[in-house]
């Protein structure tokens, strides 16, 4: 997969990867956006947002995979099917910088947060967080058969968000705690589907404690 990066603030080699996965529709391009405000609070990170392998069947953008079918069963489908391409971007890049998985938060926006919820719990070793803006979570009933480890999670969804229910983070919050995973959440008020400043310097600190640890 290609896409782009931003390098370490430092200058230093990577001590840590923060994978960055972008919507559907978008691009690593778009959700590298989040980087330089966050490489402040880390700034021996290594920000990698890379392009979802298919290009979106509608318009501009890349896709994680199609959504001509929004049943939980195609969804969870979606994601097991997407998700062996991303781990292999994963171990390569881990691999290439000399790192581990604890080393590695994962954040996603929309389908990219379906992405980061999927993969983060099924790593055979433990990443340091999962960051998940305006998604859901896909598989619920194959996570409990599923799950590896249980990286801390972040989720924060608009109120108002037209796209994805904000009823949607509720849903994972349970799930997830019942499968005992630690779990914060914050919803803005009046927020679309997007990301508020609030949203934005949430995962930042939460992604800083997680790598610091």
């Amino acid at each position: 997969m290609n896409g782009a990066s931003l390098q370490p603030r430092s200058g230093n080699a990577p001590r840590q990867i923060v994978l960055l996965l972008h919507g559907f529709g978008s691009s690593g391009s778009d959700m590298i956006s989040l980087a330089p405000t966050w490489q402040q609070a880390v700034p021996d990170v290594l920000f990698l947002a890379p392009h979802a392998p298919q290009r979106c069947a509608f318009g501009a953008g890349y896709q994680w995979w199609g959504l001509s079918e929004l049943s939980p069963q195609a969804l969870a489908r979606g994601a097991r099917e997407a998700a062996p391409a991303i781990d292999r971007f994963i171990d390569r890049k881990l691999a290439q910088y000399d790192l581990t998985d604890a080393d590695l938060a994962i954040v996603g926006f929309s389908q990219g947060t379906m992405m980061a919820l999927h993969v983060g719990l099924r790593r055979q070793a433990q990443v340091a967080a999962v960051v998940g803006y305006s998604g859901m979570l896909t598989g619920a009933a194959e996570l409990r058969a599923e799950l590896v480890s249980k990286p801390p999670v972040l989720l924060v969804h608009g109120s108002q968000d037209p796209v994805v229910p904000v009823a949607a983070l509720h849903t994972a919050e349970r799930e997830l705690k019942q499968l005992g995973i630690e779990v914060t959440t914050h919803v803005s008020a009046n927020l679309g589907h997007s990301v508020d400043p609030m949203g934005i310097k949430l995962g930042c600190d939460f992604v800083t404690q997680a790598l610091r640890r």
